[in-house]
């Protein structure tokens, strides 16, 4: 369950199985070898990154782990089967329809359908950024000063059957927001900003695109580094220093990597942050969260969508053995339940595997120990250029807003401050204080000599 406040929900949506909406029973272990050297991800539209790809993982390497077949990429599909044909058209005018104030009279005329008639996980994945993007719309479509207590029914019991199928919360989630959101322009075009498009968008589209894009190509920078961590463990198991340190020079690489796919500081527009991934879980606009009709007769609380949620950094966080403050792993960990239920197990994994710090350290070995430093370096100078990135992205934003600046048109909510990004992040965090501590206790993983 995702229901954070602990409140219960309906027994009959919790143990839905109707159709194509199969909830996952079984825990994959994701730390295989990779079979193929391959520079080319072959990442496809959906696809939440290539930890997940068969071609990459195969064959388990931990003791008492069962060996199971890695899961399919997340979706090809941009367009749900026609019975479908409401919701979609509802979630490619969204921009239009937002800033009409009309979308909420348009949800309410839109027919309660059924997840029943939805096939594989491919669709499954498509019909929940689907309604959670309408969800988010329908929230936030006056503002902060016009939120809604209620989710209507049509919209609710739908979003929860398809989140409860794939083990997701009904909140427009990382895993939604950027990484299922993408196709390219192109089929066979290169993975690249140029070729690459959102699949749903919201108020200030552009600016929004290159918002998502951007972040989606910070996750593609990471596959190789979510290799590495692969190639990592099993040199450990294998006492093989050699391979162990050609993964680690990898994946501080990888990280570095990261860094350069972000933005710079300045030079790129701002989006529209009045209509984003938001929180009605510690958000004053919606102090006491949101009843989702004909699901809970209580209201449920839930982060929104935060770079929080994406495996890549725990993954290495949990590699590196990175200790954070208490109250910043009590959120991180609260995160993982907004990630797609193999990322979180192929975080877990990594948790249960032999300590890396400790094996170089037992070691002896000064190339091991540089190269564990490099990553752990690489990893604070990401965070730290990441801090700067939020300062504009998020904090400028949020000022620009309150101070009455915003440019009329953009949003539902121009010149209305989105005071809960103003301290918070979208997840809900207190972002700088946050940000700025777990840069630093990543910092305190160096090994000292």
């Amino acid at each position: 369950m995702f229901c954070e406040g602990g409140r219960r929900q309906h027994v009959a949506l919790a143990q839905h199985r109707g159709g194509g909406c199969v909830v996952p029973s079984a825990r994959p272990c994701f730390l295989h070898s990779p079979t193929s050297s391959s520079a080319d991800t072959r990442l496809s539209p959906g696809h939440i990154f290539s930890c997940l790809s068969p071609e990459l993982l195969r064959s388990c390497v931990l003791p008492g782990c069962a060996l199971t077949a890695p899961p399919s990429p997340l979706s090809t599909k941009t367009e749900l089967p026609a019975p479908y044909g409401p919701w979609m058209e509802i979630a490619h005018d969204l921009p239009r329809l937002i800033t009409s104030h009309r979308l909420r009279s348009h949800v309410h005329q839109m027919p309660q359908l059924s997840a029943r008639h939805l096939r594989g996980r491919e669709e499954l994945h498509l019909a929940h950024l689907v309604l959670s993007f309408i969800t988010m719309g329908y929230l936030w479509q006056e503002g902060e000063e016009g939120t809604v207590k209620v989710l209507p029914q049509n919209l609710a019991v739908p979003f929860w059957e398809v989140s409860q199928a794939l083990g997701l919360p009904p909140i427009l989630s990382h895993a939604d927001f950027v990484l299922a959101n993408w196709r390219r322009k192109n089929p066979n075009g290169p993975l690249e900003i140029e070729n690459l498009d959102t699949i749903i968008s919201l108020p200030g589209a552009e600016s929004l695109r290159g918002f998502i894009l951007v972040t989606l190509l910070v996750e593609k920078a990471a596959v190789p580094g979510i290799k590495a961590i692969v190639q990592a463990i099993r040199a450990i198991l294998q006492l093989d220093h050699e391979t162990l340190h050609e993964a680690l020079q990898e994946l501080a690489e990888a990280i570095g990597d990261m860094t350069k796919a972000l933005p710079p500081g300045t030079g790129r527009s701002l989006p529209d942050l009045s209509v984003s991934p938001r929180s009605w879980k510690d958000n004053p606009a919606m102090p006491g969260g949101l009843v989702y009709e004909g699901v809970s007769d209580e209201p449920l609380a839930y982060s929104g969508g935060s770079a929080a949620q994406s495996t890549v950094l725990h993954a290495f966080d949990e590699l590196l053995g990175i200790r954070h403050s208490e109250e910043s792993t009590a959120f991180l960990h609260r995160m993982r339940h907004y990630m797609p239920p193999p990322h979180r197990a192929f975080v877990e994994e990594i948790h249960r595997a032999p300590s890396l710090r400790q094996h170089v350290l037992s070691s002896g070995d000064a190339r091991l120990c540089a190269a564990f430093n490099r990553c752990v370096s690489a990893l604070a100078d990401f965070r730290s250029y990441h801090i700067t990135i939020v300062t504009k992205y998020i904090a400028v934003a949020a000022a620009k807003a309150k101070a009455g600046r915003a440019e009329p048109g953009d949003g539902p909510a121009a010149g209305k401050p989105p005071s809960a990004l103003e301290a918070k992040g979208t997840g809900g965090s207190h972002i700088f204080s946050f940000l700025k501590s777990v840069r630093d206790t990543t910092r305190e993983g160096l090994i000292r000599a």
